[in-house]
C-alpha cells in the first residue's frame, strides 16, 4: 500500500515558504517537491482556510505566511489537511461474520485509536517553528562539515 506524504510535503513547503520571508509562488514552491503546481495549490488551499497562510494573486502575488511558525503545530497542519488516515493497517473485512474475525478487529480499534491519541497528541507540542530550529542546527552543521579541512586518508 502506497503511503500517504501529504503531511511531511506540506511541511517541507511551508519550511521553504517560512526561509524566504516573502510571498512564493505555486510554481516555485512544487519546483522543491519535484512536482506540479496543482498539486501545491490543493494542498495549499486547505491551510488558507486554516488559517495558516495567506495566498495573493496577480503580479508580485503568492503564498506568505499568515501566522509565526511558533504559532503553527504539526497537529494544526494535519488538521488543515482534513486530518488523512494515520495509519495504513486495515481490517481483513469490515464487517465480518467471524467471532474470531470481530474479535481481532475490536483489538485492532484500540489499539489504533491509542496510537492516533498518542501521536495527534504528539504533533500538538511540536510547533513548526521546532522543526524550523532542527532544520538550522542541521544546515549549521553541514556547513561546518564543508568548511572542515579534508583528512587525508589513513594507510
Amino acid at each position: 500500500m502506497k503511503s500517504d506524504n501529504k503531511l511531511s510535503s506540506i511541511l517541507h513547503v511551508i519550511l521553504h515558504l517560512a526561509e524566504h520571508h516573502q510571498a512564493m509562488t505555486s510554481e516555485t514552491l512544487a519546483l522543491y517537491l519535484k512536482t506540479n503546481p496543482v498539486v501545491i495549490r490543493r494542498m495549499m488551499a486547505g491551510l488558507r482556510q486554516a488559517g495558516l497562510v495567506i495566498s495573493v494573486k496577480g503580479h508580485g502575488g503568492g503564498w506568505t505566511m499568515a501566522k509565526p511558525l511558533a504559532a503553527i503545530s504539526l497537529q494544526d497542519v494535519y488538521q488543515a489537511l482534513g486530518a488523512p488516515r494515520l495509519f495504513a493497517q486495515g481490517y481483513r473485512q469490515e464487517a465480518p461474520q467471524c467471532l474470531i474475525e470481530q474479535a481481532v478487529n475490536a483489538s485492532l480499534d484500540s489499539a489504533f485509536a491509542e496510537a492516533e491519541q498518542q501521536l495527534l497528541r504528539k504533533f500538538g507540542n511540536v510547533s513548526l517553528a521546532d522543526i524550523a530550529a532542527d532544520f538550522a542546527l542541521r544546515r549549521q552543521q553541514h556547513l561546518a562539515t564543508l568548511d572542515s579541512p579534508q583528512q587525508p586518508p589513513q594507510e
